[in-house]
Protein backbone atom coordinates (compact mmCIF):
# COMPACT_ATOMS: atom_id res chain seq x y z
CA UNK A 1 0.00 0.00 0.00
CA UNK A 2 1.18 3.21 -0.72
CA UNK A 3 2.18 5.82 2.09
CA UNK A 4 -0.93 8.00 3.04
CA UNK A 5 -1.28 11.53 1.47
CA UNK A 6 -1.36 14.42 4.11
CA UNK A 7 -4.88 15.86 3.84
CA UNK A 8 -5.89 19.19 4.44
CA UNK A 9 -9.70 19.80 5.55
CA UNK A 10 -11.46 22.77 4.24
CA UNK A 11 -14.69 23.90 6.10
CA UNK A 12 -16.90 26.40 4.70
CA UNK A 13 -18.56 28.84 7.10
CA UNK A 14 -20.73 31.74 7.28
CA UNK A 15 -22.51 32.97 10.50
CA UNK A 16 -23.03 30.16 11.84
CA UNK A 17 -20.54 29.77 15.21
CA UNK A 18 -22.47 26.83 16.67
CA UNK A 19 -22.80 25.00 13.45
CA UNK A 20 -19.08 24.85 12.94
CA UNK A 21 -18.40 24.29 16.68
CA UNK A 22 -20.09 21.23 16.17
CA UNK A 23 -18.38 20.35 12.96
CA UNK A 24 -15.00 20.92 14.50
CA UNK A 25 -15.93 19.23 17.71
CA UNK A 26 -16.41 15.96 14.94
CA UNK A 27 -13.81 16.28 13.54
CA UNK A 28 -11.20 16.65 16.26
CA UNK A 29 -12.79 13.57 17.77
CA UNK A 30 -12.41 11.52 14.72
CA UNK A 31 -10.51 8.32 14.82
CA UNK A 32 -7.97 9.40 12.44
CA UNK A 33 -7.46 13.23 12.62
CA UNK A 34 -6.27 15.26 9.45
CA UNK A 35 -2.93 16.97 9.16
CA UNK A 36 -4.55 20.56 9.07
CA UNK A 37 -7.59 22.30 9.08
CA UNK A 38 -8.54 25.31 7.21
CA UNK A 39 -11.50 27.00 8.22
CA UNK A 40 -12.21 29.76 5.15
CA UNK A 41 -14.75 32.43 7.02
CA UNK A 42 -17.37 34.28 4.59
CA UNK A 43 -19.45 36.23 7.89
CA UNK A 44 -20.01 39.16 9.20
CA UNK A 45 -19.49 38.00 12.71
CA UNK A 46 -16.13 35.76 12.43
CA UNK A 47 -16.00 32.81 13.73
CA UNK A 48 -12.78 33.83 15.63
CA UNK A 49 -13.52 32.69 19.24
CA UNK A 50 -14.82 28.78 18.08
CA UNK A 51 -11.79 28.34 16.57
CA UNK A 52 -9.39 29.87 18.56
CA UNK A 53 -11.02 27.98 21.50
CA UNK A 54 -10.22 24.67 19.42
CA UNK A 55 -7.01 25.53 18.47
CA UNK A 56 -4.81 23.44 20.59
CA UNK A 57 -6.74 20.43 20.41
CA UNK A 58 -5.25 18.68 17.04
CA UNK A 59 -3.87 19.68 13.55
CA UNK A 60 -2.66 22.74 12.74
CA UNK A 61 -5.99 25.10 12.80
CA UNK A 62 -6.27 28.04 10.08
CA UNK A 63 -8.55 30.53 9.98
CA UNK A 64 -8.98 32.58 6.79
CA UNK A 65 -11.33 35.14 6.44
CA UNK A 66 -12.77 36.32 2.86
CA UNK A 67 -15.47 38.43 1.41
CA UNK A 68 -18.96 37.18 1.06
CA UNK A 69 -18.23 35.57 -2.68
CA UNK A 70 -20.37 32.73 -2.26
CA UNK A 71 -19.59 28.74 -1.46
CA UNK A 72 -17.33 28.07 -5.29
CA UNK A 73 -15.07 31.05 -3.53
CA UNK A 74 -14.26 29.47 -0.05
CA UNK A 75 -13.63 25.87 -1.59
CA UNK A 76 -11.06 27.49 -4.80
CA UNK A 77 -9.93 29.21 -1.07
CA UNK A 78 -9.03 25.80 0.05
CA UNK A 79 -7.63 24.32 -2.63
CA UNK A 80 -5.32 27.40 -3.44
CA UNK A 81 -4.57 27.56 0.71
CA UNK A 82 -3.57 23.94 1.83
CA UNK A 83 -0.51 23.10 2.58
CA UNK A 84 -1.30 19.29 1.76
CA UNK A 85 -1.80 17.39 -1.86
CA UNK A 86 -5.25 16.12 -0.48
CA UNK A 87 -7.93 18.44 0.53
CA UNK A 88 -11.66 17.06 2.35
CA UNK A 89 -14.23 19.71 1.59
CA UNK A 90 -17.15 19.74 4.11
CA UNK A 91 -19.49 22.61 5.19
CA UNK A 92 -20.40 24.17 8.74
CA UNK A 93 -23.87 22.17 8.80
CA UNK A 94 -22.71 18.99 8.20
CA UNK A 95 -20.92 16.77 10.92
CA UNK A 96 -18.05 14.53 9.26
CA UNK A 97 -18.29 10.66 10.77
CA UNK A 98 -15.97 8.88 12.88
CA UNK A 99 -14.34 7.37 10.38
CA UNK A 100 -14.59 10.09 7.66
CA UNK A 101 -10.43 10.95 7.02
CA UNK A 102 -9.85 7.31 7.50
CA UNK A 103 -11.86 5.91 4.77
CA UNK A 104 -11.09 8.81 2.61
CA UNK A 105 -7.33 7.98 3.47
CA UNK A 106 -7.97 4.28 2.44
CA UNK A 107 -10.06 4.83 -0.52
CA UNK A 108 -6.78 6.85 -1.92
CA UNK A 109 -4.69 4.21 -1.25
CA UNK A 110 -6.77 1.89 -2.57
CA UNK A 111 -5.79 0.13 -6.92
CA UNK A 112 -6.73 1.82 -9.58
CA UNK A 113 -5.75 4.78 -7.13
CA UNK A 114 -7.97 7.78 -7.89
CA UNK A 115 -7.86 11.50 -7.91
CA UNK A 116 -10.74 12.33 -6.14
CA UNK A 117 -13.12 10.47 -3.13
CA UNK A 118 -17.10 10.97 -2.15
CA UNK A 119 -18.74 9.50 0.05
CA UNK A 120 -22.25 8.91 1.52
CA UNK A 121 -24.31 12.27 3.25
CA UNK A 122 -26.86 10.92 5.53
CA UNK A 123 -29.31 13.04 7.75
CA UNK A 124 -28.43 14.31 11.56
CA UNK A 125 -30.92 12.62 13.59
CA UNK A 126 -34.16 13.95 13.87
CA UNK A 127 -34.19 17.01 16.66
CA UNK A 128 -38.10 16.83 17.93
CA UNK A 129 -38.59 19.78 15.52
CA UNK A 130 -40.67 19.14 11.36
CA UNK A 131 -37.58 19.10 9.56
CA UNK A 132 -36.69 17.53 6.57
CA UNK A 133 -33.73 15.93 5.28
CA UNK A 134 -31.66 17.36 2.35
CA UNK A 135 -29.08 17.13 0.36
CA UNK A 136 -28.82 13.08 0.65
CA UNK A 137 -26.11 10.53 -1.02
CA UNK A 138 -27.21 6.94 0.88
CA UNK A 139 -26.24 4.55 -1.69
CA UNK A 140 -24.32 1.90 -0.37
CA UNK A 141 -22.90 0.60 -3.08
CA UNK A 142 -18.75 1.52 -4.15
CA UNK A 143 -17.98 2.44 -7.16
CA UNK A 144 -15.40 4.22 -9.58
CA UNK A 145 -15.96 6.77 -12.17
CA UNK A 146 -13.84 7.21 -14.82
CA UNK A 147 -15.69 8.69 -17.53
CA UNK A 148 -18.72 11.51 -18.27
CA UNK A 149 -21.90 10.60 -16.79
CA UNK A 150 -24.78 12.30 -15.00
CA UNK A 151 -22.44 14.30 -12.84
CA UNK A 152 -24.91 14.51 -8.94
CA UNK A 153 -25.04 10.61 -10.01
CA UNK A 154 -21.26 10.84 -8.80
CA UNK A 155 -21.44 12.34 -5.05
CA UNK A 156 -22.05 15.45 -3.16
CA UNK A 157 -19.72 18.31 -2.68
CA UNK A 158 -20.21 18.55 0.79
CA UNK A 159 -18.28 15.05 1.31
CA UNK A 160 -15.26 15.66 -1.25
CA UNK A 161 -12.20 14.81 -1.32
CA UNK A 162 -9.45 15.01 -4.09
CA UNK A 163 -5.88 15.96 -5.24
CA UNK A 164 -5.20 19.33 -4.78
CA UNK A 165 -3.10 19.51 -8.52
CA UNK A 166 -6.08 17.56 -10.07
CA UNK A 167 -8.85 20.69 -8.91
CA UNK A 168 -6.57 23.19 -9.76
CA UNK A 169 -5.69 21.64 -12.83
CA UNK A 170 -9.22 21.92 -14.55
CA UNK A 171 -9.73 25.74 -13.44
CA UNK A 172 -11.37 24.82 -10.10
CA UNK A 173 -15.02 25.75 -8.71
CA UNK A 174 -16.59 28.11 -11.09
CA UNK A 175 -17.72 30.61 -8.99
CA UNK A 176 -20.37 31.66 -11.36
CA UNK A 177 -22.12 28.64 -9.89
CA UNK A 178 -22.82 27.56 -6.04
CA UNK A 179 -24.58 28.57 -2.89
CA UNK A 180 -23.81 32.76 -2.73
CA UNK A 181 -23.81 33.20 -6.64
CA UNK A 182 -26.27 34.03 -9.13
CA UNK A 183 -26.09 30.48 -10.39
CA UNK A 184 -27.11 29.69 -6.80
CA UNK A 185 -26.08 25.51 -6.64
CA UNK A 186 -24.49 22.73 -8.82
CA UNK A 187 -20.35 23.62 -8.53
CA UNK A 188 -20.01 20.66 -7.39
CA UNK A 189 -21.69 18.48 -10.36
CA UNK A 190 -19.55 21.24 -12.95
CA UNK A 191 -16.51 20.52 -11.02
CA UNK A 192 -16.87 16.57 -11.34
CA UNK A 193 -17.76 16.84 -14.60
CA UNK A 194 -14.63 18.85 -15.64
CA UNK A 195 -12.61 16.31 -14.06
CA UNK A 196 -13.98 13.57 -15.74
CA UNK A 197 -13.85 14.77 -19.32
CA UNK A 198 -10.09 15.10 -18.00
CA UNK A 199 -9.78 11.24 -17.41
CA UNK A 200 -9.72 11.26 -13.52
CA UNK A 201 -11.00 8.79 -11.58
CA UNK A 202 -14.00 9.81 -8.95
CA UNK A 203 -14.34 7.01 -5.99
CA UNK A 204 -17.46 6.52 -4.56
CA UNK A 205 -16.63 5.12 -0.91
CA UNK A 206 -19.52 4.49 0.90
CA UNK A 207 -17.31 3.96 4.16
CA UNK A 208 -16.70 7.90 4.37
CA UNK A 209 -19.85 9.50 5.85
CA UNK A 210 -20.88 13.27 6.43
CA UNK A 211 -24.24 13.81 8.51
CA UNK A 212 -25.93 17.07 7.03
CA UNK A 213 -28.03 19.21 9.37
CA UNK A 214 -32.13 19.01 8.49
CA UNK A 215 -34.24 22.08 7.30
CA UNK A 216 -37.10 22.96 7.93
CA UNK A 217 -40.05 22.74 5.51
CA UNK A 218 -39.69 26.71 4.11
CA UNK A 219 -35.89 26.22 3.60
CA UNK A 220 -36.40 22.58 1.74
CA UNK A 221 -39.00 24.38 -0.68
CA UNK A 222 -36.40 26.76 -1.45
CA UNK A 223 -33.42 24.08 -2.02
CA UNK A 224 -35.79 22.54 -4.72
CA UNK A 225 -35.73 25.58 -6.79
CA UNK A 226 -32.26 26.96 -6.17
CA UNK A 227 -30.96 22.92 -6.69
CA UNK A 228 -32.39 22.35 -9.60
CA UNK A 229 -31.13 26.36 -10.92
CA UNK A 230 -28.10 24.75 -10.30
CA UNK A 231 -28.47 22.04 -12.75
CA UNK A 232 -30.21 24.37 -15.18
CA UNK A 233 -27.23 26.83 -15.05
CA UNK A 234 -24.66 24.02 -15.79
CA UNK A 235 -26.66 22.47 -18.63
CA UNK A 236 -27.24 26.49 -20.07
CA UNK A 237 -23.38 26.83 -19.82
CA UNK A 238 -22.90 23.49 -21.55
CA UNK A 239 -26.05 24.34 -24.36
CA UNK A 240 -24.41 27.91 -25.58
CA UNK A 241 -21.06 25.87 -26.48
CA UNK A 242 -23.37 23.19 -28.57
CA UNK A 243 -22.16 20.43 -26.11
CA UNK A 244 -24.61 17.71 -26.65
CA UNK A 245 -24.58 16.66 -22.91
CA UNK A 246 -26.84 19.43 -22.15
CA UNK A 247 -29.81 17.88 -22.94
CA UNK A 248 -28.74 14.67 -21.97
CA UNK A 249 -28.34 16.15 -18.33
CA UNK A 250 -31.73 17.70 -18.62
CA UNK A 251 -33.21 14.52 -19.90
CA UNK A 252 -31.74 12.54 -17.08
CA UNK A 253 -33.21 15.26 -14.75
CA UNK A 254 -36.81 15.75 -16.25
CA UNK A 255 -37.48 12.41 -15.81
CA UNK A 256 -36.71 12.24 -12.26
CA UNK A 257 -38.82 15.09 -11.42
CA UNK A 258 -41.27 13.87 -13.41
CA UNK A 259 -41.48 10.17 -11.89
CA UNK A 260 -41.95 12.41 -8.29
CA UNK A 261 -44.36 14.59 -9.49
CA UNK A 262 -46.27 11.64 -10.71
CA UNK A 263 -45.90 9.48 -7.54
CA UNK A 264 -46.81 12.42 -5.10
CA UNK A 265 -49.69 13.48 -7.00
CA UNK A 266 -51.27 9.84 -6.88
CA UNK A 267 -50.69 9.96 -3.36
CA UNK A 268 -52.20 13.20 -2.93
CA UNK A 269 -48.90 14.68 -1.30
CA UNK A 270 -49.03 18.48 -1.80
CA UNK A 271 -45.89 19.01 -0.66
CA UNK A 272 -44.25 16.57 -2.77
CA UNK A 273 -46.02 17.80 -5.99
CA UNK A 274 -45.08 21.73 -5.19
CA UNK A 275 -41.19 20.42 -4.84
CA UNK A 276 -41.73 19.10 -7.96
CA UNK A 277 -43.34 22.43 -9.53
CA UNK A 278 -40.25 24.38 -7.76
CA UNK A 279 -38.11 21.82 -9.15
CA UNK A 280 -38.89 22.71 -13.04
CA UNK A 281 -39.40 26.13 -12.81
CA UNK A 282 -35.61 26.64 -11.24
CA UNK A 283 -34.06 24.00 -13.98
CA UNK A 284 -35.78 26.59 -16.66
CA UNK A 285 -34.55 29.58 -15.08
CA UNK A 286 -31.29 27.93 -14.96
CA UNK A 287 -30.74 26.82 -18.17
CA UNK A 288 -31.70 30.78 -19.14
CA UNK A 289 -28.75 31.94 -16.66
CA UNK A 290 -26.45 29.32 -18.30
CA UNK A 291 -27.12 30.18 -21.54
CA UNK A 292 -26.62 33.98 -21.13
CA UNK A 293 -23.36 34.34 -18.50
CA UNK A 294 -20.25 34.80 -20.68
CA UNK A 295 -17.60 32.64 -19.96
CA UNK A 296 -15.45 32.52 -16.91
CA UNK A 297 -12.48 34.66 -16.58
CA UNK A 298 -9.45 33.20 -16.61
CA UNK A 299 -7.32 32.99 -13.10
CA UNK A 300 -4.33 31.15 -13.22
CA UNK A 301 -4.78 27.19 -13.07
CA UNK A 302 -7.98 27.77 -12.22
CA UNK A 303 -9.15 29.04 -15.90
CA UNK A 304 -10.91 26.19 -17.19
CA UNK A 305 -14.60 27.27 -17.92
CA UNK A 306 -17.99 24.55 -17.21
CA UNK A 307 -17.84 23.89 -21.41
CA UNK A 308 -13.86 23.05 -21.64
Amino acid sequence: MAARYPITVGISTMDRPDALARCLDALLASTMLPDEVLVIDQGHAPADAVIASRASAGPPLRHVRQPPNGLSAARNAMFEQACNPVVAVTDDDCVPGADWILSIAGALQREPMPDAVCGRVLALPQDGLRTYAVSLRADTTPADFTSQTIPWRVGTGANFAALREAVLGVGGYDERLGAGSKGQAAEDLDLALRLLRRGRRIRYEPAAIVYHERQPEERRMATRWSYAHGIGAVAGMLGRHRDRFAATMLAAFGRDVLARLVRSVRTRDRSGVRQALLSIGGAIDGVAYGWRIAPAPRRGKRAEVATQ
